[in-house]
């Protein structure tokens, strides 16, 4: 019986890092992702480049894990919060920059806009604890 026990344990073990793994890669200490442009408040007519900044961590492709690093996300109007226990979506309002981008042409509607950009691991999981920026608003002409 107490070899089954340990079996048991042995396997349970041997699965933690794969669970640990799904719900993202620790983030750099100090790590913050932002805005190089567009600020808060800027008004745009048309067309913009969206430039990304990350502090204390590097950048690189999605599906691969070097340590401290990762990929931008770009959420445009999205309200609900970022669950850290899921992939970040994709769709029209999570944008996806999985080959190291730092930079992107948006075209969006007139009106008025939130940006917020997530920092993702190799899986699009976010990072733990999370690095996320301030959500900023921009006003399309």
């Amino acid at each position: 019986m107490k070899a089954l026990q340990w079996i048991a344990l042995s396997a349970a073990l041997t699965c933690l890092p794969f669970s640990a793994y799904a719900q993202g890669k620790p983030a750099g200490k100090d790590a913050r992702v932002y805005f190089v442009w567009p600020q808060n408040g800027t008004v745009i007519k048309g067309g913009f480049w969206c430039r990304f900044g990350l502090r204390n961590m590097g950048v690189t492709h999605a599906g691969d894990t070097y340590p401290n690093s990762g990929h931008h996300h770009l959420l445009i109007d999205v309200n609900e919060p970022i669950n850290p226990n899921e992939p970040i979506p994709q769709d029209k309002s999570h944008l996806h920059f999985g080959a190291g981008q730092t930079e992107a042409r948006i075209e969006l509607p007139p009106g008025k806009h939130t940006l917020q950009l997530v920092l993702g691991d190799a899986e699009h999981y976010p990072h733990v604890p999370p690095v996320i920026s301030d959500k900023i608003t921009v006003t399309i002409k």
